[in-house]
């Protein structure tokens, strides 16, 4: 008798636990056909000004004299360079300068000072990382040259940085 009762109340229980499932399974088919897909938020970041992108980035207070010297990272976390010195352009946008080229960021006789706009990196520990500016990109940049559109920022100064994470 005692053995007829746990196994009529397994089957209860059963039956409970499967009948929930089928009754919620049309709705959650229907919240994941209503959740954007990662190529719809991609979709959506491609159409954004870098200036939007970097406010998405949670820019965070950083002293110019902090940034200055440290690497900067592409995708693959290779040593495109080191910020050499940071200057406001005549328009009021904030470019970091890189020497670009040689070995690892630093050794060889080509390399030069490109521009890099500050919308397009983002603090990764004490990295920069060059998140949409590529390899490529800094390899076609002209050389920057010191003239009367920019003036470099003292390293008192306050500026934003984007901050992310890999």
């Amino acid at each position: 008798m005692r053995r007829c009762f746990i196994t009529s109340a397994l089957l209860t229980g059963a039956i409970f636990v499967i009948g929930a499932v089928i009754t919620d399974a049309p709705q959650h088919s229907a919240r994941a056909a209503s959740t954007p897909t990662a190529s719809t938020d991609q979709a959506k970041e491609v159409q954004l000004s870098p200036e939007e992108q970097m406010r998405r980035r949670f820019p965070q207070p950083a002293r110019v004299r902090d940034v200055v010297g440290l690497p900067v990272l592409d995708w693959s976390d290779n040593t495109l360079g080191y910020v050499q010195r940071i200057v406001r352009t005549r328009d009021g946008k904030i470019q970091l300068i890189v020497r670009y080229g040689g070995w690892f960021g630093w050794i060889g006789w080509w390399q030069r000072p490109v521009a890099v706009p500050i919308e397009v990196v983002a603090l990764i520990g004490p990295h920069v990382g060059a998140l949409d500016m590529t390899r490529d990109q800094f390899r076609n940049a002209p050389t920057w040259q010191p003239s009367a559109d920019s003036t470099e920022i003292p390293g008192e100064e306050v500026i934003r940085v984007a901050i992310t994470r890999r």
